[in-house]
């Protein structure tokens, strides 16, 4: 059968799975080589495998800017993933900034943001 809903209605978002009792909400920064390396898209399959929310973007001074949210045990996982994605093609970063803030409690997926 065809689907005659109004694309609008088709795009909805799934709404947000509860929170976990220990989840936490990271704002970061990431500084190195982490423009032109496919950081963004990386750091966005690491988040979404983990059932992270959030997002990343591009800064104007070539870093780049998160906010990862979920269980603690996946937000941990975030960071030795993101090293194991790179370890074939090994780039030079780090953490300049790492400060938990508020939840948002209905956040649905993990994007990358402009």
């Amino acid at each position: 059968m065809f689907n005659f809903r109004r694309r609008s209605e088709q795009t909805e978002k799934a709404p947000a799975a509860p929170l976990p009792d220990d989840a936490r909400r990271l704002h970061l920064r990431f500084v190195g080589q982490v423009q032109g390396v496919g950081f963004r898209w990386t750091s966005m399959g690491v988040a979404r495998e983990l059932s992270l929310t959030g997002w990343v973007r591009n800064e104007r001074d070539g870093s780049v800017t998160a906010e990862i949210q979920g269980s603690a045990a996946h937000v941990g996982a975030f960071f030795s993933r993101m090293l194991e994605a790179y370890r074939r093609h090994p780039i030079s970063y780090t953490v300049d900034e790492r400060e938990d803030i508020p939840l948002v409690p209905d956040e649905t997926e993990f994007e990358v943001r402009y």
